[in-house]
């Protein structure tokens, strides 16, 4: 885990709400993906996002990289973006490219490689044909650029001049990072960056966002179902279920003293080097977001749940500097502490 954090927030959302709405034959269908989140991301940490697939993690991302197109729409909040004193509205795209936010500040590592690179065309040219994009140079001059990065991150000459079917899974998705840092932005968003890959590849990627992250002391996001990889990179945790924020504390906190019971599951889901007995997996399945259970989202799949948490959505309360979490077990027992507190 990295230790540039500070106290300047880079990445702001406020009650943020941003649903997939269609309309069909008369019929509208809305689908509530992030519903009412808010968190802030520091300067200089990595910021894990965590949850089953399906929770809205990736539609958060694209919100908060103001990336979002129709069907997935806004319709309530905020998020704003502070580099060097100045605030930008990451919702107005207008905003964003006036003041040439996106790729030299904010840059996006997806979550497939084959989607971004060219397939018929050579990997030198991919590089050349994005650094182009953004700052004006010469070819000879962003092959120079990109091979001396490729040598910083490890990355052998000879894939410059390869095409991507050439490459390895991991190799790809290697070269797909090093082309979205490239340009050193400020802000990184990456979504699934280690999905589809063997635990070997999976642990070459991870230390390459670490080394990437620590030597540019940029920010990063970080969006994948893998507990395990937020273990080995993340400062802090936000874990996201059915559209809602449950539970966000520093890595530390959300792996050895995980308060809210979807956090816990997750958390027992993890495979232990000194433990050969099954896993524990979540009963139920996630909720449809069209049509989500009042109160508690997760009390059909809870086995704490009580009356409350099948009509009252839980609020989400600060159960100690840095940590918070939506459950009405875990506010029931802090309500004598909370009183005591109070009145002291």
């Amino acid at each position: 885990m990295t230790t540039n954090v500070n106290t300047n927030t880079i990445v702001e959302a406020k009650n943020l709400k941003a649903y997939y709405i269609t309309r069909a034959y008369g019929i509208e269908r809305v689908v509530k993906a992030v519903d009412d989140i808010s968190i802030q991301v520091k300067e200089g940490e990595i910021y894990g996002i965590a949850g089953e697939s399906g929770c809205g993690k990736s539609s958060l991302l694209k919100v908060l990289l103001g990336a979002h197109q129709a069907p997935l729409t806004v319709v309530d909040g905020s998020v704003k973006y502070r580099f060097d004193g100045n605030e930008i509205n990451a919702l107005s795209k207008q905003e964003m490219e006036h003041k040439d936010v996106r790729w030299r500040q904010v840059s996006y590592i997806p979550q497939g490689s084959m989607h971004v690179l060219n397939p018929v065309r050579r990997i030198r040219d991919t590089f050349h044909d994005f650094i182009q994009a953004h700052r004006p140079m010469k070819r000879h001059e962003s092959n120079e650029l990109a091979r001396n990065y490729l040598r910083d991150l490890g990355l052998p000459d000879k894939v410059l001049g390869a095409y991507p079917h050439q490459l390895s899974g991991g190799m790809r998705q290697r070269v797909t990072i090093a082309l979205a840092t490239i340009l050193w932005p400020k802000l990184i968003f990456a979504d699934e960056p280690t999905t589809a890959l063997d635990v070997v590849v999976q642990r070459g990627v991870i230390q390459l966002l670490k080394e990437i992250q620590q030597k540019e002391r940029s920010t990063l996001v970080l969006i994948t179902h893998d507990i395990g990889v937020h273990a080995n990179l993340a400062d802090r945790i936000a874990v996201l279920y059915a559209g809602k924020l449950v539970e966000e504390g520093d890595t530390r906190t959300i792996l050895k003293t995980p308060m809210h019971p979807y956090t816990q599951f997750l958390i027992k889901s993890l495979p232990r080097l000194d433990d050969r007995g099954a896993r524990v997996g979540i009963p139920g399945r996630p909720p449809a977001l069209e049509n989500p259970p009042p109160g508690c989202r997760f009390h059909p799949r809870c086995p704490l749940a009580m009356d409350k948490c099948r009509t009252i959505d839980p609020p989400l309360i600060t159960v100690q500097p840095g940590h918070r979490v939506a459950c009405h077990v875990v506010t029931d027992a802090m309500l004598p502490e909370m009183s005591h507190a109070a009145s002291a």
